[in-house]
């Protein structure tokens, strides 16, 4: 039976790369998939990994049907065994709708990647209704860490190293301040409730040492 499989983590977990390694292990088997994406940090129609993998996509739009692709693939005799679906948190919950319908009447695997909450903590539309509808969700098990050493649990906004909690839900960035404007860090729930970022931290806690320290 085909499924619809929710993989999920903080960011910096390695869910883009095991998109593409889910792709790469598909294919090795003789399936055929399409790798569709959203506001990737690379950039439109790309499913990009820190670790250097990049492959082409299909950019999902607000108006993308992925019901109407699938039939239009299917029925122009393409084959299509699979979808990978990255960036799923960005999906609409209409988007997450036609994914379900096309595993349930279809019988086509999709497998979805994306983080669960915001950087307020507050899910994602999406990843809301993925969690609702999907058969299986899978928690990542490479576990970023916050800057502490705990397991990283939590999606942090940054400005110059302090962490914001007002904004729109949805800025593309990446945990490389010096790469985007807007940037992005895993914290642990702690350190995110008291929203104490790496940079906060070297301040605070490792203050400049008094003349008679010296």
């Amino acid at each position: 039976m085909a499924q619809l499989i929710f993989f999920t983590g903080p960011m910096n977990c390695g869910k883009s790369t095991l998109a593409l390694q889910t792709d790469f292990t598909e294919a090795q088997a003789g399936r055929l998939g399409r790798l569709f994406s959203r506001n990737d940090r690379a950039g439109a129609a790309v499913i990009s990994s820190r670790i250097g993998l990049e492959q082409p996509a299909i950019e999902v739009g607000d108006d993308f049907d992925f019901w109407a692709y699938a039939i239009h693939e299917l029925t122009h005799g393409q084959r299509l065994d699979y979808l990978i679906c990255d960036e799923a948190q960005f999906y609409t919950p209409s988007h997450i709708d036609q994914l379900a319908r096309i595993v349930d009447d279809l019988q086509l695997d999709v497998y979805c990647f994306g983080i669960l909450s915001d950087f307020r903590t507050e899910l994602f539309p999406g990843t809301r209704r993925l969690v609702e509808l999907c058969d299986r969700m899978e928690l990542l098990q490479v576990r970023p860490r916050c800057w502490c050493g705990e397991p990283a649990t939590h999606n942090a906004r940054t400005v110059d190293g302090l962490m914001v909690t007002e904004g729109s839900q949805v800025v593309v960035g990446d945990v490389v301040a010096e790469q985007s404007e807007v940037a992005y860090e895993v914290l642990c729930r702690r350190h995110h409730r008291r929203r104490m970022t790496a940079a906060v931290a070297r301040i605070t806690l490792n203050p400049e040492p008094l003349p008679f320290d010296r």
